[in-house]
């Protein structure tokens, strides 16, 4: 069900079509003052280099009254030559360096901050600009004005409580129905594990062809006495653009039906005061926001994308879920955030990460109706990479691609700081779905590569076996991965099986359904791909059914392959 994407550094071009994105859908939603107004600013300044070039990430705060747009100058020391920028609009002359805003990330209120970046060149040392200025004033971290305070939302309904990570200090709902698949296919050592129940369509609310709805979960989770239960909302208009197999029963155009026949009814079921004792986890629209970031222009633009951008009903989607959802006291909203191979390059994360910013501000609770972030959803990116180095050398590689991230570990902290940076709560929390990222069985490497050809170490070190990063459906040789845990590493609220292991992610050929879902190649084991992923081998399973139905030889494939191993 997910899309991975493809982005070899040379031909990212996200920033304008993401510009117009958020100029259509948000300018409106940040007051803002002169653009010259009484001025103070902050500038960090950081560099990742490798042979001859580097990647560069600034990030700024303005400390003076409230702007609604900027320019930032600095000169280089030595004769750095600026590359491929994003967020913002990069000229050089000789030494000097000024980057001009963009229409969605030029108001800064006070106290505000923003960042962007750029790809440069460089011979000898590589120093860092030491005066950089805003709108002609030389930032020094001098304070301007004390703002008027914002009020904080506070969380009306249910008990009034929420906590700070709903996974913590309870077990989790198990799954019936799931549950009595993977028992009768195998799967008792697993069987025990809670999984979320995915909500892909409308009639899912009440329960399809007499299986359980929404209603009949929560009371079974209240019978199990489980602290928390997970659902994923999954039912945008025009779903899923980027992939045929996870299309959905809304059209494009179809926001007035995705909001009172889908969120309204789930809303107010999750609102029945029986269960305002019970932590109700949601992840919110896998697939979405992120394909607004990377599928609308350039060389992997999708048609179906550039509707969904023009239209904006992602971005009304994903805020009226938001401000139905939080109004909760119980409830709590995490965001879908892709994975290292489809966000992981600079020029995605950072404009990613603006655009999760500037859509949670033009909710009714701003930034706080966000509980976190979940990364991996159903897909097969590892949790840690032990044994696969990320250094000048293997960011060469075919597989790494001069991608900074490996694993969702190292992707998942870094894309929290960014967000953090671009306005989120310092405790934001980031979950990871460990149920197929397992990689274990007899291909799984046992240490570090002593090869000197650069792909071959990469390829004997690395655990994740897919031909390429962004194979996503029904891949062959994946396993179990980490079983659900609670706050398992600092920042992150819990390692979670989102995806129901051995429930497939598409169909391996065109099967006729009332679903709304699609045959997509990339299911295919004979397809041999497209740019999307790097024209590689799909590395899927045959025999494969309709998205989110049992898979039976994936489940036995992924007991056999799970690590840590099922005992």
């Amino acid at each position: 069900m997910k899309v991975n994407v493809h982005r070899p550094r040379a031909s990212r071009s996200v920033v304008t079509a993401l510009s117009a994105l958020l100029l259509g859908l948000v300018a409106t939603l940040i007051t803002i003052g002169s653009a010259h107004a009484a001025a103070g600013c902050k500038i960090t300044y950081s560099t990742n280099d490798w042979g001859g070039g580097f990647t560069a990430n600034l990030g700024i705060t303005n400390l003076g009254d409230p702007v609604t747009s900027w320019t930032l100058e600095w000169d280089f020391a030595g004769n750095q030559q600026v590359g491929q920028g994003w967020s913002g609009t990069f000229t050089q002359s000789s030494k000097h360096v000024t980057v001009k805003s963009l229409s969605y990330n030029g108001g800064l209120a006070t106290n505000a901050s923003t960042s962007l970046g750029f790809n440069g060149s460089y011979s000898g040392t590589n120093t860092a600009p030491t005066t950089f200025k805003l709108n002609g004033t030389t930032c020094d971290g001098t304070a301007g004005p004390t703002p008027t305070p914002t009020p904080t939302p506070t969380d009306p309904g249910g008990d009034g409580s929420h906590a700070g990570n709903p996974f913590a200090g309870g077990k989790g709902y198990v799954n019936p129905e799931w549950s009595a698949e993977a028992r009768g296919d195998g799967g008792t050592a697993v069987a025990n594990q809670p999984t979320a129940v995915w909500l892909d369509r409308i009639a899912a609310i009440n329960g399809v062809n007499g299986g359980m709805g929404l209603r009949a979960h929560l009371d079974a989770a209240l019978s199990q006495g489980a602290g928390y239960a997970q659902f994923v909302i999954y039912d945008l208009p025009g779903r899923d653009c980027a992939a045929l197999a996870s299309n959905g029963e809304l059209g494009a155009t179809d926001i007035g039906r995705y909001q009172s026949e889908y969120i309204d009814p789930i809303a107010s079921i999750m609102a029945d005061s029986k269960y305002a004792n019970l932590k109700i986890v949601t992840y919110i629209e896998p697939d979405s926001l992120p394909n607004l970031v990377t599928n609308v222009s350039g060389n992997t633009a999708i048609a179906a994308c550039q509707t969904m951008q023009q239209n904006g009903n992602y971005i009304k989607g994903v805020q009226y879920a938001l401000n139905k959802l939080h109004a909760i006291s119980n409830v709590y909203t995490y965001l879908d955030a892709a994975h290292h191979g489809w966000l992981g390059w600079d020029s995605n994360l950072g404009p990613a990460a603006q655009l999760f910013a500037t859509m949670a501000q033009g909710t009714t609770a701003g930034v706080n109706s966000v509980d976190g972030f979940v990364v991996n959803t159903a897909n097969y990116s590892p949790t840690t990479e032990p044994y696969l180095p990320v250094n000048d050398q293997t960011r060469q590689s075919k597989w790494v691609d001069w991608n900074y991230y490996v694993d969702e570990s190292s992707f998942g902290a870094a894309f929290r700081q960014k967000l953090i940076f671009d306005g989120f709560p310092s405790g934001i929390g980031m979950v990871i779905d460990t149920s197929r990222n397992g990689w274990g069985g007899s291909s799984r490497p046992t240490g570090p590569s002593t090869a000197s050809d650069i792909n071959t170490q990469v390829n004997a070190e690395r655990v994740d076996r897919r031909p390429h990063v962004g194979d996503w459906c029904n891949q062959s040789g994946a396993g179990l991965g980490a079983r659900p845990t609670a706050a398992p590493a600092s920042g992150f609220d819990a390692y979670a099986w989102v995806k129901p292991p051995g429930e497939s992610d598409g169909a391996s050929s065109a099967i006729p359904n009332d679903e709304g879902k699609g045959f997509d190649r990339m299911c295919d084991p004979t397809y041999g791909g497209n740019v999307l992923n790097g024209n590689n081998p799909s590395g899927a399973l045959a025999n494969a059914p309709l998205s989110g139905h049992w898979f039976s030889a994936q489940f036995h494939q992924l007991l056999q392959n799970a690590y840590p191993a099922v005992s």
